[in-house]
């Protein structure tokens, strides 16, 4: 399934300054790839688009998970892992009883020296906590990982209040009587990510001004539910023709399809985005409003990158966590087996490699570990399952063949080049050929036994 790691000779293409290089990893919350950079002309995405123009953009980028936090788990432990988003939190209690799981990436990091600060919502819980609310001091997420992780709450008294928040500090206590999407007059910090990245761009001063090599990472909210952002970022929307939603129907078959829970409970008016098609696009306009406030958190941070000390030494990854339907299967949300659920957003840019350049090849989010180890020449722990992206970036071998594997509760799945398969638990099974059906809509598992077969001994693997 996987590509040989890259060798240190590689190193020599990338133009790092003589310390160890660091590492700012941008992660973005319910991020589909559609951006401009990923070939969607109508959303307004410039400062991502700025730093794919600047690195390697991966366009068929996989995460383990259709769910926050085991999805965070794969990216954080180079490992698969358990499906809920209780994922690192069952981790932190294995720790807490003297188990010795393999370090997390910014454990392994910081035990090479590194400093390593995380803000904003990078593990599941924003902040990196437990407890009630999601603060409590004594039961970190991911122990012995951060040298600090901070997440400022602001009116939103708690970071579980920030996670739900919506304008000026509300805290979702009822889902069913807080609005699916808001767009209050207002600059940036009158919604959550507008007070966590101002103390991200001042943790990236202090660490860009010091001595050591560090690892930061910065996590952005929105475009999580519920829909809240400025105005400003609506207004960009206003007038703007979205092209028609791809394979609005509920699959007739049995498949991962859900009845959008999540976003259902949410107080809508009394509306339904698959029966009324003026919400959808309504609700879709929301959607994309987000998705420029979090593009412009991300050009905040890659601002006061490209006025530090540290611009010319410092790898940049921007990663979603997973993606989002908007409609597709006629589903709102996540947390199914279709490609709008797995597929998300992968950015690298390295000082000295590629610039502007895309790959098509299949990876996955449990690749990053590796990568990030071989791009800061460190030895990477032995338990990891992904493999360096590093000949991707170089463009060595950036014509191989790549493989993908993820998981919910009920179901797991194999994304090849060509094929998806879906293992349910109980054997039923789909396979869609993405030659012919792009949008996984025909099931052809029942007519290619042996297929299926070969990708399952795979997946099993």
């Amino acid at each position: 399934m996987k590509f040989a790691l890259v060798l240190l000779s590689l190193f020599p293409v990338f133009s790092f300054a003589e310390k160890r290089p660091n590492v700012l990893l941008i992660c973005v919350d319910d991020l589909r790839p559609e951006l401009g950079c990923y070939g969607w002309d109508y959303i307004h995405s410039p400062n991502i688009d700025r730093l794919a123009e600047g690195g390697v953009l991966f366009e068929k980028h996989y995460v383990q998970a259709p769910t926050c936090g085991a999805s965070r788990y794969a990216l954080l432990t180079g490992r698969y892992g358990p499906a809920g988003n209780d994922a690192l939190m069952r981790r932190a209690s294995a720790i807490g009883k003297g188990e010795e799981p393999s370090p997390s990436l910014p454990a392994w990091f910081r035990s090479h020296g590194y400093t390593t600060v995380s803000v904003g919502k990078v593990s599941h819980h924003p902040g990196g906590r437990g407890g009630a609310d999601w603060d409590d001091e004594v039961i970190p997420e991911m122990p012995n990982s951060w040298d600090r992780h901070l997440l400022p709450a602001g009116a939103w008294q708690h970071p579980r209040g920030w996670m739900h928040g919506l304008a000026h500090g509300e805290i979702r206590e009822n889902a069913g009587e807080m609005a699916l999407f808001q767009a209050e007059e207002g600059d940036d910090s009158i919604y959550p990510d507008g007070v966590a990245i101002p103390e991200a761009v001042g943790q990236l001063k202090e660490l860009a001004a010091g001595e050591k090599p560090f690892f930061l990472a910065v996590g952005i909210l929105r475009p999580h539910l519920p829909f809240g952002a400025p105005k400003k970022y609506l207004d960009l929307y206003e007038g703007v023709e979205l092209p028609a939603i791809a394979n609005e129907e509920k699959p007739a078959g049995r498949t991962t399809w859900h009845g959008s829970g999540e976003f259902m409970k949410y107080h809508r008016w009394g509306k339904d985005p698959r029966k009324d098609a003026a919400f959808a696009l309504e609700v879709r306009r929301h959607y994309a409003a987000c998705v420029s406030y979090a593009d412009a958190m991300v050009g905040r941070v890659m601002a006061a990158l490209a006025d530090s000390p540290a611009a010319e030494n410092t790898i940049v990854v921007l990663w979603g966590d997973h993606g989002w339907h908007l409609g597709e299967h006629a589903i709102w949300g996540k947390h199914a087996l279709f490609e709008e659920s797995l597929r998300s957003p992968l950015i690298i840019d390295v000082p000295g490699g590629k610039e502007g350049e895309a790959r098509k090849t299949v990876v996955e989010s449990i690749d990053l570990y590796p990568t990030l180890c071989a791009l800061a020449n460190l030895k990477q722990p032995d338990e990891l399952d992904g493999s360096s992206l590093v000949p991707l970036l170089t463009g060595s071998n950036k014509d191989r063949g790549g493989e993908a594997a993820s998981y919910h509760h009920k179901a797991r799945t194999l994304r090849t080049e060509r094929y998806r398969l879906v293992l349910h638990s109980d054997g039923f099974v789909e396979l869609y050929d993405h030659k012919v059906d792009p949008g996984e809509t025909t099931n052809i598992a029942e007519e290619n036994a042996g297929l299926v077969k070969e990708l399952s001994e795979k997946l099993g693997a």
